[in-house]
C-alpha cells in the first residue's frame, strides 16, 4: 500500500492550517470576500496560465456539473471560513469548519451516493470529532459568536461538497489542470466583490506578501497536493485527514498568535492527531491485507 496519497492530503491540510494565522497579520481592513477573491485569483489564474503554456489543460471529457459544483463550493468556503475566523478566533473558527466537514462528507456519501463509511473511517472520525470538541472547550460559552459558528458550519459543508464533487472531476482530469479550472471559475464568482469593498490594504507591502502566500502556498500548492491524494483515496477519508488543519491552526495560535490552550484542549490536539494516524495507518494495513489475500 502506498501511503503517499494520504501524506499529500495531510501536508495540504497543514498548509491550510496556516491561513487563519496569516490572515491575522493583515494590517488593513480586509473583508473576507476580498481575501477569498485574491486568494483564488492568484492560485487559480497562475495555475491556469501554467496549464495553458504547458498544454496540459484538456477538458474534452470533463463533467462540467461537477466542476461548477466544486467551484461554487470553493467560492462559498472562502468568505464563510475567513468570516468565521474573524468572528470566533483562529482556533475555534478552524476547528468548527473543518471538524464538521468529515461528518458532513460521510453523511452526503451515505445518503446521496449510497457509500456506507467503513469502520476505520468511523473510528478515525469519532476520535477527531471528540478532539475538536475538546479544543472547542478551550473557550467559554460567553466568548462563542453564534453567527461565527454558523458560518464555520457552512464552511464545513462547502468543503465537504468540494471534496466530493472535485473527486468526480479528478476521474477525467489530472490534479493540476483540475485545480486550475475549478479555482479559476471560483475566482470569477468572487471577483465582483472587489468592486464593492475596500481593497486598499493590498497596497501595503506586508499585506500583499500575505495575500501572495495565501494564493500560492495555501491554495495552489495545497490544493494540488490535496487533489493528487484525493484522486486515489475516498473523499470521506481525505476530509478526515483534513482535520490536521485545525490541529495546525491551534498549535500556531499558541506559538505565534499567543492564544492559550487548556489541558482539555491539548487532549483534543492529541485525539486529532490520533484520528489522523488511525485513518492513515488503518487504510494502509487494510490495503496490504487485501493485497496479500489476492
Amino acid at each position: 500500500m502506498n501511503a503517499t496519497p494520504y501524506i499529500m492530503v495531510l501536508l495540504a491540510a497543514m498548509l491550510w492550517g496556516t491561513t487563519g494565522t496569516a490572515q491575522n497579520f493583515i494590517s488593513g481592513e480586509a473583508h473576507p470576500l476580498t481575501i477569498g477573491a485574491f486568494r483564488l485569483m492568484i492560485g487559480g489564474f497562475s495555475l491556469l496560465l501554467f496549464t495553458i503554456i504547458t498544454k496540459s489543460l484538456v477538458i474534452r471529457n470533463v463533467s462540467w456539473q461537477a466542476v461548477l459544483i466544486s467551484a461554487a463550493s470553493m467560492a462559498l468556503f472562502q468568505p464563510l471560513f475567513f468570516s468565521s475566523v474573524q468572528l470566533t478566533g483562529i482556533a475555534i473558527g478552524t476547528v468548527v469548519a473543518i471538524g464538521s466537514a468529515p461528518v458532513l462528507a460521510g453523511m452526503i456519501e451515505w445518503l446521496f451516493l449510497k457509500r456506507r463509511p467503513d469502520r476505520i473511517w468511523s473510528a478515525a472520525t469519532m476520535m477527531s470529532i471528540i478532539g475538536c470538541i475538546l479544543l472547542f472547550a478551550n473557550k467559554g460559552a460567553a466568548d462563542v459568536n453564534v453567527l461565527g459558528i454558523a458560518m464555520a458550519l457552512g464552511a464545513g459543508l462547502a468543503f465537504a461538497l468540494y471534496a466530493i464533487a472535485s473527486k468526480s472531476v479528478l476521474e477525467s482530469m489530472e490534479a493540476v489542470p483540475a485545480v486550475a479550472l475549478i479555482f479559476s471559475i471560483a475566482a470569477v464568482f468572487l471577483i465582483p466583490s472587489l468592486f464593492f469593498f475596500d481593497i486598499s490594504y493590498i497596497l501595503i507591502p506586508a499585506d500583499a506578501g500575505i495575500i501572495l502566500y495565501l494564493g500560492f502556498a495555501t491554495t495552489s500548492l495545497a490544493y494540488i497536493l490535496f487533489s493528487r491524494g484525493l484522486k486515489k483515496i475516498p473523499s470521506s477519508s481525505a476530509v478526515t485527514l483534513s482535520l490536521a488543519e485545525p490541529l495546525t491552526a491551534s498549535i500556531l495560535g499558541v506559538l505565534v498568535v499567543g492564544e492559550v490552550l487548556s489541558g482539555l484542549s491539548w487532549a483534543g490536539v492529541v485525539l486529532l492527531l490520533g484520528g489522523i494516524l488511525v485513518l492513515t495507518m488503518g487504510k494502509k494495513r487494510k490495503a496490504e491485507d487485501n493485497y496479500e489475500l489476492s
